[in-house]
């Protein structure tokens, strides 16, 4: 028998792309809104009710009206909103955070999708902490850079319009990006990092990029420590997280951004300068892939016990 699925707000970024990975699979079923009730609570309340997984492709306050509207007990739901990230009722999806995150996933009825952002964060700075390699009350800092297409319809439009758009544009400089909790929370810090986000002048792929003054540690771990406990943490994982060489390079090509853009693959690397004792780490992903959508039909995968790369692509 075949999974019911609906997605509220298909006509999304997200939600074209997570309907674009889902296309002919023969196990599903998808469930689709006439265009002209997208706005309907009824009709919408009907297909949230039919699903046996929904997965809502909104705005915040959208997401939490169409959970509202579920009044049965069987139908799961996968918010890509960051509505529900730091609910304590709502599985957090990012399957390789922990060895426990993925059975948590695949019993879960809701689960929350991971913001783009903090994955990369949270997959370079959390086994670090675990390990006692990091004080969890260490101040972070995060650069990091991700196409428009992050930035949603309006930013898309807007670049696209724009020949002489700006090739870098840090935002959120008041220092209060939605992504914070999450990002604090799950990376198991005391405190809030210093996150400076930039949109690029290309469509879609990112970089986060963590320093590290180990020198301001009372017992600085080395750049080969860090490496090798972010190598264990991710060691025997699904394969989606890799971890590169630590081989002292200074220049790599694949830390384009644009990297692994189609995928649902992440890669980590570590740089160190161990005479200065200090880091830096880094993640290289598809914001629109295991940063959005991808990462939600991974979550549906293990929901639903399918292979967890059915529909999905590694580099």
């Amino acid at each position: 028998m075949s999974v019911r699925v609906f997605i509220d707000g298909e006509a999304g970024t997200t939600g074209l792309q997570i309907r674009e990975r889902l296309a002919g699979r023969p196990d599903l079923t998808l469930l689709s809104i006439d265009p002209a009730l997208r706005k309907d609570t009824s009709a919408r309340a009907d297909l949230l009710n039919s699903a046996d997984i929904a997965i809502l492709c909104l705005p915040d306050s959208a997401a939490t009206e169409s959970v509202s509207l579920i009044q049965n007990s069987t139908t799961r739901v996968i918010d890509a909103s960051s509505a529900h990230r730091v609910h304590s009722e709502w599985a957090y999806g990012f399957a390789e955070m922990s060895k426990e995150q993925t059975a948590l996933i695949k019993e879960a009825r809701f689960v929350a999708n991971p913001g783009c952002y903090p994955q990369g964060v949270i997959a370079t700075i959390r086994p670090l902490v675990a390990a006692g390699l990091l004080p969890a009350d260490l101040p972070i800092t995060v650069n990091a850079i991700s196409g428009y297409s992050g930035g949603g319809r309006q930013l898309i439009e807007s670049y696209e319009a724009d020949a002489n758009a700006s090739p870098y544009m840090p935002y959120a400089l008041g220092f209060n990006h939605k992504h914070l909790p999450e990002m604090e929370k799950y990376s198991l810090l005391k405190s809030t990092p210093l996150f400076q986000p930039a949109v690029g002048n290309y469509a879609q792929g990112m970089v986060t990029a963590v320093p590290l003054q180990l020198g301001a540690l009372n017992d600085a771990p080395s750049g080969a420590a860090l490496y090798e406990a972010i190598a264990d943490y991710y060691a025997g994982s699904n394969g989606f997280v890799q971890v590169a060489p630590f081989n002292g390079d200074q220049k790599r090509e694949d830390l384009n951004p644009e990297t692994f853009n189609g995928t649902n693959t992440m890669r980590l690397h570590v740089f160190a300068n161990e005479d200065r004792r200090q880091a830096v780490l880094m993640a290289v992903y598809d914001n629109l892939g295991k940063g959005a959508s991808g990462a939600a039909v991974q979550n549906m995968n293990l929901m639903i016990g399918a292979d967890p790369f059915e529909g999905l692509k590694t580099a």
